[in-house]
C-alpha cells in the first residue's frame, strides 16, 4: 500500500510531453497583473505621445461646432451629419492610440507564452455551473491568496498616491479658483506622474506574480510515478510488447535460416559453440553467409546441415571469426578469402573425389 501511494503521488517534474499536451489544452501560466500592467504601461506611453495631438484635434473639432452653433441645422437629417462628422474625427483622433494600446494588450499575453490555439476552454464543463464547485473555488487557497494580494495591492497604490498627493496639498486647494486653462497643464503633468509611479510599482508586482503563477502551473502538471510509466509505455512501447515483437523476429530470422542451411555450400563450426553456414556459386564475388548461431543454435544448424548432406568443417579460429564479423545475407568480409576458399576448395575436392 505504501509503494502505491508513493507511486501515486505527484511528485515527480512534468515531462515535455505532458507540458507540450498541457499548452494544446489552453491550459499555461498566466498572471494577469502582467496584462494589466502592458496595458497601462502602453496606455500611459499614448498619452505621452498622443495626448498633444489628440487633444488639438478635439479642441478644434468642438471649437468650430461651438463657434458656428448657430448654424448647424436642428432637423433630425442636419443632427444625424453632425453627429457623423463629430464620430469620424473623434476616432481618427483616437484611433492610433487605441490599436497600440490594444496590440500592447496582446504583448502582454505573448510575452508570457506562445499563442494558443485551442477550443478546449470554449467546451461545456458541469464543473462551470456547478455551485458546489463555485463554492469550492471561491474558497480555495488561490482565491484566498488572490484576495490578499489584492488588498496588498490597493494598500501599496493607496500609500504611493497619498505620498504623492501630500506635498501637493496645498496647491490643490487653490485649484478651484484658478481658470480651466491653468488648471490643464497642472493636472495633465501630475497625473501622468502618478501614472509613472504607478506603472512602476506594478511592474514589480507583475513579476512577482508570474513567477507565482507559472509556479502553481507548474506544480499541478507534476506527475506521479505511475503516470510517467504509462507515458513511457505510450511513447517508446510496452517494454513486454517490445519483447514479444523481438522474440517474434528472432523466431522468423531462425527458421528462415533453417530453410536456408540446405543449399550451404559448408557449414563452419567451432565444435559446440560457433555455426556458420556459407554458400558460394561460381560467378559469386565471394560466399555470402546465410545463417549463424550460437549454442543450440548452432548445434540446429550442424543437425539440418548434415541431414541434407552439407559439408561440416571444423575450424574454430576461423568460425569465431565470422561470427563477429559477417551478418546473414552478407559477403564475408575480405580479410577472410583466403581461408574460406581454402575451406571450400577442399569441399570441393572432397566432393569431387567422392564421385569419382
Amino acid at each position: 500500500m505504501a509503494e502505491q501511494s508513493e507511486e501515486n503521488e505527484k511528485s515527480e517534474d512534468p515531462t515535455q510531453k505532458r507540458l507540450d499536451e498541457a499548452l494544446e489544452r489552453g491550459d499555461v501560466a498566466k498572471s494577469q497583473e502582467v496584462s494589466t500592467w502592458f496595458v497601462l504601461a502602453g496606455g500611459t506611453l499614448m498619452l505621452m505621445a498622443f495626448a498633444n495631438s489628440m487633444g488639438s484635434t478635439l479642441k478644434g473639432t468642438l471649437a468650430g461646432l461651438i463657434a458656428n452653433a448657430h448654424q448647424i441645422p436642428t432637423d433630425g437629417r442636419g443632427l444625424l451629419r453632425l453627429s457623423s462628422n463629430i464620430g469620424v474625427e473623434v476616432i481618427a483622433a483616437v484611433a492610433i492610440p487605441i490599436l497600440l494600446v490594444a496590440l500592447f494588450a496582446i504583448a502582454g499575453n505573448v510575452i508570457q507564452h506562445r499563442l494558443v490555439w485551442s477550443t478546449e476552454s470554449l467546451k461545456p464543463k458541469f464543473s462551470k455551473i456547478s455551485p458546489a464547485a463555485g463554492l469550492k473555488r471561491l474558497f480555495s487557497k488561490i482565491a484566498l491568496l488572490n484576495f490578499v494580494k489584492g488588498i496588498l495591492k490597493i494598500a501599496l497604490l493607496g500609500t504611493v498616491m497619498a505620498m504623492l498627493l501630500w506635498p501637493e496639498r496645498s496647491r490643490l486647494d487653490t485649484l478651484v479658483t484658478l481658470d480651466v486653462a491653468a488648471i490643464l497643464p497642472f493636472t495633465s503633468i501630475f497625473a501622468l506622474k502618478m501614472l509613472g509611479f504607478v506603472v512602476v510599482i506594478l511592474a514589480f508586482i507583475a513579476a512577482g506574480d508570474f513567477f507565482f503563477q507559472y509556479r502553481q502551473w507548474y506544480e499541478k502538471q507534476k506527475m506521479s510515478l505511475r503516470e510517467i510509466k504509462e507515458e513511457f509505455k505510450q511513447s517508446e512501447g510496452d517494454p513486454m510488447i517490445k519483447a514479444r515483437i523481438r522474440r517474434i523476429r528472432e523466431t522468423r530470422m531462425r527458421k528462415r535460416m533453417m530453410a536456408a542451411v540446405p543449399d550451404a555450400s559448408v557449414v563452419i563450426m567451432n565444435p559446440t559453440h560457433y555455426a556458420v553456414a556459407l554458400k558460394y556459386e561460381r560467378g559469386d564475388n565471394a560466399p555470402v553467409c546465410v545463417a549463424k548461431g550460437l549454442d543450440a543454435i548452432a548445434l540446429k544448424i550442424r543437425e539440418v546441415a548434415e541431414a541434407h548432406d552439407v559439408p561440416v568443417v571444423e575450424n574454430p579460429p576461423l568460425a569465431r571469426a565470422l561470427h563477429a564479423t559477417v551478418e546473414i545475407d552478407q559477403e564475408i568480409p575480405a580479410e577472410h578469402y583466403r581461408a574460406v576458399a581454402e575451406v571450400i576448395g577442399f569441399v570441393m575436392r572432397l566432393r569431387k573425389g567422392l564421385r569419382n
